[in-house]
């Protein structure tokens, strides 16, 4: 991944890509399957370093529809490796609260361990929190 430090500020002007607003979307909606589906094809129309992000969101999106799948091994699987693509961006990035999901997926992480792989099943999806972005006017 490029050095965000000196590129992050100029990457993250701007609004997302269209497909990446409508998985996030979906995304809100609980519709992790298909947010999935519209953030890949978002991630592979990007370019790098910013797909990327867009990257580290859809597997967010895979987590959780791993806990409310009940699959305990991959929601922690997933965890692990979707913090990397995550972890390098600033709190907002074009118009998404990257630290804010963090923040989030972190919670429902928690959670998710504190049950273990035998409770899964009482997870309380009220945990699973949407990710809060705009849309930033062309000006």
């Amino acid at each position: 991944m490029s050095d965000l430090n000196s590129l992050g500020f100029a990457l993250c002007q701007g609004s997302p890509h269209p497909q990446a607003i409508r998985g996030m979307e979906l995304f809100n909606q609980g519709h992790y399957f298909e947010a999935h589906e519209a953030l890949e094809a978002a991630w592979r129309q990007e370019r790098p370093p910013l797909r990327d992000l867009y990257r580290g969101i859809l597997q967010v999106g895979v987590v959780y529809l791993h806990i409310t799948n009940h699959n305990y091994p991959g929601a922690i699987k997933v965890y692990q490796r979707c913090r990397k693509w995550l972890q390098p961006w600033p709190e907002m990035c074009r118009g998404i609260q990257v630290g804010q999901l963090r923040r989030d997926l972190e919670e429902a992480i928690l959670a998710l361990q504190v049950l273990g792989p035998d409770r899964i099943a009482n997870f309380d999806k009220t945990i699973l929190k949407p990710i809060q972005f705009s849309i930033q006017e062309a000006k």
